[in-house]
């Protein structure tokens, strides 16, 4: 392709690309073109506009998968969540499913007393062994459907299970789905270590059954299928061969086998940091359901984190679709409370995610916040953007914590100059004390009411 030239365009006013950075909402995302994939060595396009229609959901693990990093929520814990959970998912149910273990007598009160509020969304579904004496459980729980383990690869086939062949493992699998019809329950099969399965081999038949056996049975009992990256080896690279592409792995069953869209659900891990990519490619290439957990907190090194997948969705469709997106703080305050451990430069929810130290940063958010901020934090999760006091931070980065403190907006907000004395007893901390640590919130408090006595007694008095 030749070079092509580059003039500069020149302008005297700024333009922030207000399509794409709309600062009430997380940054677009905006497709110009098809996406293009090769599956055996043919091309194949995908329109990213679908998105746009089609019923893309969240579903929940918080509950299983969740809480097999973690000691047992109490059933009160577990109760609380699930309600929030509703209140952010809003009345159309982005956060459409949940699952819930069915062993213990714990498990059975949490998953009726979630059900006893009343909640059109998240729907409460099982989570099982595919195998008949398990099913069992789902029967006396009354539920509408379940999830099954359903292990794909032959490390799980052979090694785990030990089954003689895969023609015996399919067999017993289907056992258990028919198992599930007859009772009016409708089968989620959780292909485990998918990305590490013999696609050819098993994964495309074992759905083609499964999707033959569907066709016996009304539609609302017909055979979910989650596709589950147990390792995290997906990859949403184009071009990247079966088992690993996530494209493909969706594509394969969606437009080869058969399997609708909406019945088609992407479970991963985060084992080499690729679990929120994975999902938000495996929506992107036609399955409708990305299973997440909050705040990533899964088996191992987690699952799809649910407040991620909550903000890709709104910025792939545009708009918020009835999700209340300050739950999310709300959500991790109670997590926190209950002694769950967030980092504090976690994305969204840790106590640094939207704070600088950098006084040329502070300046930048003094100037206008949208410069250092990546979108309306104050609105859409209840948190203004501050700045935590070091030795990097200056005169700047003082005015902006006293001008937050005492919540001045506009022309009240005050100067560098009127924080002097402030900024001054910070900087002395650092260069006369060797300071070592950043200087809490309770610290400055003391220190503005100490240092700027007319305006404590003017905001705060």
């Amino acid at each position: 392709m030749a070079k092509k030239s580059h003039p500069l365009v020149d302008a005297t006013e700024p333009n922030f690309l207000e399509e794409t950075f709309d600062y009430s909402l997380p940054p677009l995302v905006r497709f110009d073109g098809p996406v293009i994939e090769y599956v055996d060595g043919e091309p194949v396009e995908f329109d990213p506009q679908s998105l746009k229609t089609r019923d893309i959901v969240i579903t929940d693990t918080t509950f299983r998968d969740g809480q097999q990093a973690r000691p047992p929520y109490a059933i009160d814990q577990m109760v609380h969540i699930y309600d929030l959970l509703s209140k952010l998912g809003g009345p159309s149910g982005v956060v459409r499913q949940t699952e819930f273990f069915l062993y213990t007598k714990n498990d059975r009160e949490t998953l009726d007393r979630c059900r006893e509020l009343g909640h059109a969304y998240p729907e409460c579904t099982g989570w099982i062994r595919a195998v008949p004496g398990d099913f069992r459980l789902v029967q006396e729980a009354g539920l509408k459907e379940t999830g099954m383990l359903t292990s794909s690869s032959d490390y799980h086939i052979f090694g785990k299970l030990k089954f003689k062949s895969r023609r015996e493992c399919m067999d017993a699998y289907c056992q258990v789905v028919d198992a599930a019809f007859e009772a009016g329950v409708r089968p989620r099969c959780h292909l485990e270590d998918v990305t590490r399965a013999d696609v050819d081999g098993f994964i495309l038949p074992f759905a083609e059954r499964l999707m033959r056996m569907s066709e016996q049975v009304p539609e609302d009992l017909s055979v979910k299928i989650r596709l589950c990256d147990t390792m995290g080896f997906g990859l949403s690279f184009p071009g990247v061969e079966l088992p690993r592409s996530v494209p493909k792995l969706v594509y394969k069953l969606n437009q080869e086998v058969g399997v609708p869209s909406d019945r088609l659900e992407w479970h991963g891990h985060n084992d080499f940091h690729k679990v929120h990519v994975n999902g938000a490619t495996a929506w992107l290439y036609g399955c409708d359901a990305v299973n997440a957990t909050l705040f990533g907190y899964g088996e191992r090194t987690g699952n799809p984190p649910l407040e991620g997948a909550i903000f890709e969705y709104i910025a792939l469709k545009g708009d918020l679709s009835g999700i209340q997106t300050q739950v999310i703080t709300e959500l991790a305050d109670y997590m926190r409370s209950i002694n769950f451990p967030i980092p504090a430069n976690y994305p969204f929810v840790g106590k640094a995610f939207n704070t600088t130290s950098a006084g040329i940063h502070a300046g930048g958010l003094r100037s206008d916040e949208r410069i250092y901020n990546v979108f309306d934090t104050s609105t859409l999760l209840g948190r203004p953007p501050r700045v935590a006091l070091t030795d990097k931070s200056g005169s700047d980065g003082v005015a902006l914590w006293v001008n937050e403190f005492f919540g001045l907006k506009g022309d009240e907000r005050l100067s560098v100059m009127k924080v002097h004395k402030v900024a001054r007893w910070v900087r002395d901390q650092y260069e006369e004390h060797h300071r070592m640590t950043a200087i809490s919130d309770e610290e400055l408090e003391a220190k503005v009411k100490e240092l700027m006595p007319q305006y404590w007694a003017k905001y705060k008095g």
